[in-house]
């Protein structure tokens, strides 16, 4: 941990120096993502392995991504959003709760599950997971004005000093022919950099 949480990063999949230009890559770091997850892991005192996962999830996940995201798109919507289970109190409770209580073998959510039990209807208590993530990729696989806008994209691109152009032709060639969704997603992590290059004026 946390090194074996990233086995399914595709960009672990590939040599440095096969993704990103010589000149790029000479003034990066290319392992300081890497080594801020492990600093995240091990900055918790004294924790159990269970809770240096949830501390690095926490920052990881939710502070440095999805509340950036939902806070940003719900501020241009014009919407409020307010998350009561982040509220203080509740995030004291929980890391008050011992991790054996937090986990029991593979029932996940089991100390919440168990304290909603006489508030929640049974069909949400036992409901199976279903994960936020878009289809992009099958959506782009399979409507042919979105995987040109996003194919264009992806290749103007490599016209920029930072990628390899054959890493993006490969990117494109895996996500048309060996998985649509699993490439899906660095498509479209690709187009977005590119279209945020294009929004600043660079």
């Amino acid at each position: 941990m946390p090194d074996r949480l990233q086995d399914y990063n595709f960009l672990h999949r590939h040599a440095a120096t096969d993704i990103f230009q010589a000149d790029f890559l000479a003034q990066v770091d290319p392992k300081a993502p890497l080594s801020s997850l492990r600093e995240n892991y091990w900055r918790p005192a004294n924790a159990s392995t269970l809770n240096r996962m949830l501390y690095m999830d926490w920052k990881t996940t939710l502070h440095d991504n999805d509340l950036v995201k939902v806070n940003r798109m719900c501020e241009m919507a014009g919407i409020e959003v307010c998350y009561p289970l982040l509220d203080q109190r509740i995030i004291d409770l929980s890391c008050r709760v011992p991790s054996p209580d937090k986990l029991r073998g593979q029932k996940l959510r089991w100390f919440y599950k168990q304290a909603m039990a006489d508030f929640l209807p049974e069909p949400i208590i036992n409901k199976s997971k279903h994960g936020f993530g878009l289809p992009f990729g099958i959506w782009l696989k399979d409507h042919e004005p979105l995987k040109q806008m996003a194919y264009q994209a992806v290749r103007d691109l490599g016209k920029r000093e930072f990628f390899q152009p054959d890493f993006l032709e490969h990117a494109i060639k895996m996500h048309q022919t060996v998985h649509a969704a699993y490439y899906g997603e660095l498509i479209w992590i690709l187009m977005m950099l590119e279209f945020w290059f294009v929004g600043k004026g660079y």
